[in-house]
């Protein structure tokens, strides 16, 4: 049970436990002779950054990802003190804040490798890089086709020092699309030879997101990556039926009936009047919208979940409210719990019904829906 608090009624519970609980699982099945790395951009995948790290540190985990600079300050900000890795690379200007924050940058052009060097050559020390190589994603990262370029260009760059290699999977977690990550696994064991051939001896070979550490033992390298796994959005990282360790979701979106009101048969409810009651109708006001990352496409669709009985969103989603149909619940009041994210109705459910994927669902949540751990 949520509890009444001094806010509006509306937040997002996120139960670090669980959290850690899918960290040792996942590490239970892959293995403990690999380290892993805990990938934290996007809030946690709107979970928590700091949160979440402060308690995956404690837990052991060995590395964490972000995707920008800014968010490894946060962490660091935050008391984290194990190594963060800038999974986006960095922006021009951003050089300071990777060596004040000890933060690790990935490379994957000599243009980012020159600048990065040409801003601690002032030092005169050296700072430790990943090389990303583009094995099929087409994002980014140098294409597997050039890496020896890149590895000689740098090769006698006193100033860098490529400490580990990394690529990423398109389609790891899809069966059908299996000769193509090993094709990109292949791809990428010919460019790390590429780079020891031009003499850097890189410590750390990363190549498996959460789908790929589970379903493709050859990718798992030294160090492997999980974020959908961590947070238990298996649906977007296992195709159904898959082996794999057991995970449970991290984060519920919990709201309350702000106030409850009588409409009579035929009456038009909310923007554009998308909906119309067909008998004399019970509407719970629910504090939450769009704003908040509620998703407007869930109108006239979507479910919630009132004193344990499922129920359906009318009308049209708005910037702050949404309405339930609440005639059929018996004794429901004003006050009572809403589910909109939870054990009936996951953040996968969410995703299916919008044509999308469970991470956009967690990662859109707004924030003014305030966090709350347990």
């Amino acid at each position: 049970m949520a509890p009444q608090t001094e806010q509006r009624p509306t937040a997002a519970y996120v139960d670090l436990d669980t959290l850690a609980g899918n960290f040792h699982s996942t590490k239970q099945f892959v293995g403990t002779d690999v380290g892993y790395m805990a990938v934290v951009k996007a809030n946690a995948y709107g979970h928590g950054a700091v949160e979440c790290s402060l308690r995956l540190e404690a837990e052991g985990v060995d590395w964490f990802g972000v995707a920008l600079p800014e968010e490894g300050v946060d962490l660091r900000r935050a008391g984290v003190t194990i190594p963060i890795l800038c999974l986006g690379s960095f922006w021009p200007g951003q050089e300071r804040l990777l060596i004040e924050h000890g933060l690790t940058s990935v490379i994957y052009d000599l243009d980012g490798a020159d600048r990065l060097a040409d801003y601690v050559k002032a030092y005169g020390f050296a700072v430790d890089v990943h090389i990303k190589i583009d094995t099929g994603m087409g994002r980014v990262g140098i294409p597997y086709q050039d890496a020896r370029v890149l590895a000689d260009a740098i090769a006698h760059n006193q100033h860098l020092r490529v400490t580990g290699m990394m690529t990423h999977f398109a389609a790891a977690e899809n069966p059908d699309e299996i000769d193509f990550t090993e094709l990109q696994i292949d791809r990428f064991e010919r460019a790390c030879g590429e780079f020891r051939a031009a003499g850097h001896e890189p410590e750390l070979i990363d190549l498996a997101n959460s789908p790929g550490a589970i379903t493709h033992p050859a990718s798992r390298g030294n160090m492997v990556r999980l974020g959908g796994a961590l947070y238990g959005l298996l649906e977007d990282i296992l195709p159904p039926g898959t082996r794999g360790p057991e995970l449970k979701p991290v984060l519920s979106l919990i709201s309350r009936i702000a106030y409850l009101r009588t409409v009579l048969a035929g009456e038009s409810l909310g923007y554009w009047r998308t909906f119309y009651t067909k008998r004399d109708s019970l509407i719970g006001l629910l504090p939450i919208g769009y704003a908040d990352g509620y998703p407007r496409g869930l109108s006239n669709t979507g479910k919630a979940v009132v004193n344990g009985q499922i129920v359906p969103i009318v009308g049209s989603i708005s910037m702050d409210w949404t309405l339930l149909d609440l005639t059929d619940v018996p004794g429901v009041k004003n006050g009572d719990e809403v589910i909109l994210i939870g054990p009936e109705i996951s953040a996968a459910d969410i995703a299916q019904a919008l044509g999308t994927i469970g991470y956009e669902i967690t990662c859109g949540l707004s924030p003014r829906v305030p966090r709350i751990y347990t």
